[in-house]
């Protein structure tokens, strides 16, 4: 097999090529700093990136083109430098935007039309850092799209170095600010001019949405000024994350804000993780709304706005261990749901192939077909003000509509053997007699339900791609019934590590 440098690597070579496996993973780029992730390592992959995706998919007579942002970890401006010559190697002309959250990256890989990398680890810890990679239009790059080409290629790089291409003249770097236009894209979006005054606190946890809300929320775009009062919560752009983990999945992160909130007497709480691009919501109480009922309550939004235009049946992506809310609500519109799999990579494949309008996760991963089908929590975040702003009830009201049921959370358990337990499960609730009139389907993980039948639950246990772990999600049309379920499932998986 032929490099594109013309070298050809006899086996003996390719057996010394580095391991990038751990650092190059199904959807992105991640690692720690110098130990892993090095300038080095950018440039090879930068120049892989070049070969397996810009140059290929660029248009004929065109100049291929890519486009790099970085959040605020110190090392990222280092590693863009490497990864943006590694590009200019391969005769790239590459388009430096700088400070960006991830979605500020997909708006401008989708608004230029060209591929684009996105320097990030989002909520990992200091030392960490990584890349998000997608074709033109914000497509996404992963382990089954070009990824592990990547991978094989930054290698093959590493081992054996980059040479030039015959005939192609090195390409040129730039810099441009796009945070104005993303801005003001995001506002076209959703119009906010119209609502009540809200008061708002932004909890950014020193992370991209510093960044990126004073510009979309405030004035600092350039743009009018909203009839919102944002109360700035750890705004100052620090990788070394000195208040708490930019990761508001984990609720003790979510204190300071929920306080805040109460405190100040507002209207809602925002809470933005590193890169700005997954958004927890939090009411007038402190209360988190759940990352299920924004789905369902955005997914609304957009059907409407759908059928409005003369379009009745528009279609919304939701993954598997969302509420059972969101195909009741959003199905009953006459719109079409579709269930997926955990995860990004799915989440937006299914979004392209069915032209939905929305697809929502319960990681607070928020996806938009006008915002080229890649996620973004700052537009997500937009929907709710205005749902909030256009009515007069606060938004616990608001929210109960949209969370009726009764849900776990995701439960981690480790376990020595992974399919025994997940074996004893299957025993008890799909083989024995007397099981009950449940479905099972294996999309992904296992999921039973007994939805239809009284009482009504459902429960997904899935196994972890990287460690010996089942994840437990159970949901129940009341407490007792969701304690009841969660309590058993996790007594017949953690059954044999309590022998």
């Amino acid at each position: 097999m032929s490099s594109p440098t013309g070298q050809t690597p006899d086996k003996s070579a390719a057996d010394t090529f580095p391991d990038l496996s751990g650092l190059i993973k199904a959807y992105d780029v991640r690692g720690v700093v110098p130990a892993e992730l090095n300038p080095e390592v950018a440039r090879a992959i930068g120049a892989a990136f070049a070969d397996v995706v810009v140059v290929p998919e660029t248009p004929a007579g065109q100049r291929p083109r890519a486009v790099i942002g970085n959040d605020m970890r110190p090392s990222g401006p280092e590693l863009v430098a490497a990864f943006a010559d590694g590009l200019a190697g391969r005769g790239v002309d590459v388009t430096l935007i700088g400070l960006a959250s991830t979605d500020g990256l997909y708006f401008a890989s989708g608004s230029l039309d060209i591929p684009g990398a996105m320097f990030t680890a989002s909520h990992n810890p200091a030392q960490y850092n990584g890349i998000k990679l997608c074709r033109a239009g914000a497509r996404p790059v992963g382990q089954d799209s070009g990824l592990a080409q990547v991978r094989e290629l930054a290698s093959r790089y590493l081992a054996l170095g980059v040479e030039p291409v015959d005939g192609v003249a090195r390409g040129t770097i730039d810099e441009q600010d796009l945070l104005p236009e993303y801005a003001a894209f995001l506002r076209s979006l959703v119009d906010l001019s119209g609502i009540r005054p809200l008061k708002v606190v932004v909890d950014a946890g020193n992370g991209m949405g510093g960044f990126t809300a004073p510009a979309v929320l405030g004035t600092g775009a350039g743009l009018p000024e909203l009839p919102l009062e944002i109360v700035p919560l750890y705004f100052e752009l620090d990788g070394t994350f000195p208040n708490h983990e930019a990761n508001p999945l984990e609720p003790e992160n979510l204190r300071d804000l929920q306080a805040a909130v109460v405190e100040h007497g507002a209207d809602i709480g925002l809470a933005f993780d590193g890169d700005a691009d997954r958004c927890f919501v939090i009411d007038e109480n402190g209360d988190p709304v759940s990352p299920s009922a924004i789905t369902a309550l955005v997914g609304l939004r957009e059907v409407a706005r759908e059928q409005a235009a003369g379009r009745p049946t528009p279609t919304v992506i939701h993954n598997l261990i969302t509420s059972q809310v969101v195909p009741d609500l959003v199905g009953a519109t006459g719109a079409t749901v579709v269930r997926t799999r955990v995860g990004h990579s799915f989440i937006k494949a299914e979004m392209a192939k069915h032209d939905a309008v929305f697809g929502g996760e319960h990681s607070a991963h928020y996806y938009f077909r006008d915002f080229f089908f890649a996620d973004t929590g700052m537009l997500a975040a937009l929907h709710v003000l205005a749902a909030l702003g256009g009515q007069e009830h606060p938004l616990s009201a608001l929210a109960e509509i949209y969370q009726p049921y009764s849900a776990s959370g995701e439960i981690n358990s480790r376990v020595a053997d992974v399919p025994a337990a997940r074996a004893r499960v299957v025993q008890a609730y799909v083989t024995e007699e007397g099981a009950g009139p449940v479905t099972v389907d294996e999309l992904d993980g296992l999921t039973v339900s007994h939805w239809d039948a009284t009482p009504q639950w459902w429960f997904n246990l899935r196994a972890s791609n990287t460690e010996p772990l089942l994840r437990l999600n159970v949901e129940a049309a009341d407490e007792d019934i969701m304690i009841k379920v969660r309590d058993d499932v996790l007594a017949l998986v953690r059954q044999a590590e309590e022998d």
